[in-house]
């Protein structure tokens, strides 16, 4: 697939996909009579990154995830370490979130037993 049809099916912008090449996360993007060809892997590559970006990375702790993952040697205790701290923080978010809901729904009841 060129650069244009990665843009277009997976919705993320060129500069984007061009950022992620010059990181040199999507492996090493061929170009074929001057367009980039993404393969397979490429796009597997890809697909983890825009993942590690909906679960709460950032740019750069998706940047350092991914070159732990390519990395030729055995990454699975940090990639583990980072995945976790971002679920700490996420169910933490979540208790905070189901406060407020019950504090919300605590000022509704009042509104209604005034009634």
């Amino acid at each position: 697939m060129t650069i244009e049809e990665v843009s277009e099916r997976y919705q993320v912008p060129i500069n984007i996909l061009k950022m992620y090449e010059n990181w040199g996360l999507c492996g090493d993007v061929k170009t074929v009579i001057g367009e980039r060809q993404y393969d397979h892997k490429d796009i597997e590559r890809l697909s983890m990154i825009m993942t590690l970006h909906d679960v709460g990375l950032t740019a750069v702790e998706a940047e350092a995830y991914m070159r732990l993952f390519i990395a030729e040697r055995d990454t699975e205790a940090e990639r583990m370490q980072m995945l976790e701290k971002i679920r700490t923080q996420t169910v933490d978010e979540l208790h905070f979130k189901q406060k407020q809901l019950d504090r919300l729904d605590y000022l509704r009841y009042k509104i209604r037993d005034r009634k």
